[in-house]
């Protein structure tokens, strides 16, 4: 029942529940919003990684000379 997992016709059945459930105006408004919040997550991450990777990079120097 499962071995093909997810085939062609489930995915049509799937937008015609989207369509019929968010009707076609409010789909490019979702769509959109969906692609800005994927944007906004990737910057986050890109950023967070980042972030990460050059605290060993700013650590102050001791540049006394110990007598």
């Amino acid at each position: 029942m499962l071995r093909n997992g997810l085939e062609p016709w489930h995915l049509l059945v799937v937008a015609i529940v989207f369509i019929v459930l968010f009707g076609s105006k409010r789909l490019p408004d979702t769509a959109r919003s969906l692609g800005r919040s994927l944007r906004i997550l990737k910057s986050e991450a890109k950023a967070m990684k980042d972030e990460g990777a050059t605290p060993a990079a700013h650590t102050p120097v001791d540049t006394r000379v110990s007598p």
